[in-house]
């Protein structure tokens, strides 16, 4: 029988989309108002940094409905993990922080609650593409958005400065500008094509238009390798075999060094980027500078995401009101939207976050219009529909576009893409979900 995926497929319209110790107190009753003397305690599973020390601020405030942290080794051993506690019927915590990436496998697997009745009024306090990565583009809410994570332009100034360029406003300035730069001197790059990084390739072919997987019905559809991502690795593609940007993966002790010593003087990133740089290229601070993402088109304003999570109520938790009531807190009120962002180093999704964020990151103290170019840029997300398998889709990039990049061949680039969609839709079949095509 095949899976009509129904948990999500209830819900979703044909809108685009974005995309254990919990029980130990007993008693909740979910019908009604939440009795205000009852004592709750919630687990929190999250691998945000310093998150306790967030929640100490709720802790302090609301006695009778206490919060503990516990720690994650990130987004998908946690979902693992979360899956594993579904399927056992125990084990899950109360609030779950989920990427959005993820937000369709765990509501296809009934992990994550619809709370809608508790946080629905919310919406509005966050951009369309954020809501609709918790939502799913229908009247459910599976979470609210915690962290944004848009995609901007990072770049060496005083290189830019010295070549007589300015920040590229369309993808054909960035080539030219990769392509003098390279000119001038062969052993710098404005970026390299990474292929162990199908997050940001996703949100580049997001910027483009694309959007990977659709409902038709009750059934998936699956458009990897669409017009808009082909126009996506045909151009970077095209860059590697020319030679004017390097083909090297980030995250790798040599591309760290390369920030650092400035042979790599660019970088298409997130708005999470200062952290990186803090890090790896500390010898030049002061000399880089944020900008909006290039365009396609120089009449417009989109741009795609490079990660983001949501805050969720677990299925397993008895106390769904009272942890829709924290996670209404940690990411709405303006004290908890400041810890977010000075403690736990995350940009909050919220659109007056940018109220809170009264400092630029350290990295770039001498940019004062950071965070605006960074709230804009979370306004600007083009629609995105993420599916129940995109752990395999990604590995299918990381397989065949790390040979693309090895054969510094545009056309095996576009190639590529064929694989990744066979490999796609051949899962979803094989898992047992309908598919339209």
């Amino acid at each position: 029988m095949k899976k009509k995926f129904a948990p999500l497929m209830a819900a979703v319209t044909a809108a685009a989309l974005f995309t254990v110790t919990a029980c130990s107190s007993s008693g909740s009753s979910e019908e009604g108002a939440v009795d205000p003397n009852e004592k709750v305690a919630l687990t929190y599973w999250t691998w945000t940094p310093n998150m306790d020390k967030v929640v100490e601020a709720w802790n302090a405030k609301n006695p009778n409905i206490q919060v503990t942290v516990n720690k994650q080794d990130g987004g998908d051993p946690a979902v693992t993990k979360l899956l594993t506690a579904i399927k056992a019927g125990s084990g899950a915590p109360d609030i779950m922080q989920a990427e959005y990436q993820k937000v369709p496998t765990l509501v296809s697997s009934d992990a994550l609650a619809d709370i809608s009745a508790e946080v629905g009024a919310l919406k509005d306090k966050f951009p369309a593409g954020a809501w609709n990565g918790v939502s799913l583009g229908s009247d459910a809410a599976y979470g609210v958005p915690q962290d944004s994570a848009p995609l901007m332009f990072f770049y060496r100034s005083d290189v830019f400065e010295k070549n007589g360029l300015e920040a590229p406003k369309t993808w054909d300035d960035y080539a030219a500008a990769a392509e003098k730069i390279n000119k001038a001197d062969p052993k710098q790059f404005l970026g390299t094509f990474s292929a162990n990084d199908a997050g940001l390739f996703t949100g580049l072919a997001q910027q483009a238009g694309a959007s990977w997987w659709g409902v038709n019905g009750d059934a998936w559809s699956v458009n990897i390798n669409d017009a808009a991502t082909q126009k996506v690795a045909s151009y970077w593609g095209g860059l590697v075999e020319k030679g004017v940007i390097d083909n090297k993966p980030m995250y790798t002790p040599e591309w760290n060094a390369a920030l650092n010593d400035g042979t790599q003087v660019g970088w298409v990133s997130a708005v999470w980027a200062p952290g990186v740089l803090d890090g790896s290229a500390k010898d030049t601070k002061g000399k880089w500078k944020a900008a909006p993402m290039p365009q396609w088109d120089a009449t417009s304003t989109v741009t795609g995401a490079w990660g983001g999570s949501a805050t969720s109520v677990t299925t397993q938790s008895k106390h769904k009101k009272q942890a829709a009531q924290f996670i209404t807190w940690l990411n709405s009120d303006p004290e908890a939207l400041k810890l977010l962002a000075d403690t736990a180093f995350v940009y909050p999704a919220a659109n007056d976050a940018t109220s809170v964020l009264t400092e630029p990151p350290a990295f770039f103290a001498d940019q004062a219009d950071y965070y605006t170019i960074a709230g804009e840029a979370s306004k600007q997300l083009g629609p995105f529909t993420y599916g129940p398998n995109v752990n395999v889709a990604y590995s299918a990039f990381n397989d065949n576009f790390a040979k693309a990049a090895e054969s510094k061949k545009a056309t095996a680039f576009t190639e590529s893409l064929a694989t990744m969609q066979q490999t796609t839709v051949d899962d979803l079949k094989n898992s047992g979900f309908n598919v339209a095509g």
